[in-house]
């Protein structure tokens, strides 16, 4: 990530992905504006365990907790395709082939998004290189739902990336 991220420009989009106008990443965390997102739930080559991993503690939102998918916000004008492609280079230094699990919608009291969720499968080590990651764990996919039930998770990826990655 360069700059000031508070100051990157995100899209707002309507409840079906429709541009709206353009706001910044502040202002998004501020208003709640609902945004164009993207995950990317890395699996290992066989698909029996999930690399999860912990957020930094400065992260704008959820700080701390672990995530079940690298990903994050697209950039104006920017594929869905082409954001997983990024945040999964930056986030986790994977340069694996992404397939499409589908789209789903997300809100909160802290998020309001239109995410596209990708899956990944590689046994390649991740580097985590904008520091955006602190702690990464293999997890058996068998074993997610006790695991997440023991850990602070974010839910937008329990409720967009568990259930494809592990249906009950």
């Amino acid at each position: 990530m360069s700059g000031d991220p508070a100051a990157e420009l995100v899209e707002e989009v309507d409840a079906a992905g429709r541009v709206l106008g353009v706001v910044t990443r502040a202002e998004v965390r501020r208003r709640r504006v609902r945004h164009r997102t993207v995950f990317v739930a890395v699996l290992d080559a066989p698909g029996a365990r999930l690399l999860v991993h912990r957020r930094a503690a400065w992260k704008d939102v959820w700080p701390g907790r672990w995530d079940l998918a690298f990903g994050g916000i697209c950039a104006v004008g920017e594929s869905a395709r082409d954001a997983a492609v990024r945040e999964l280079a930056e986030e986790a230094g994977l340069g694996s082939p992404l397939a499409l699990v589908g789209e789903g919608t997300y809100e909160d009291a802290d998020v309001a998004e239109v995410a596209t969720i990708f899956t990944t499968r590689t046994d390649d080590p991740p580097t985590c290189p904008d520091g955006e990651v602190v702690e990464v764990a293999w997890v058996a996919v068998e074993d997610l739902g006790r695991w997440v039930a023991e850990h602070p998770v974010c839910p937008d990826s329990v409720a967009l990336v568990l259930p494809p990655v592990a249906p009950s």
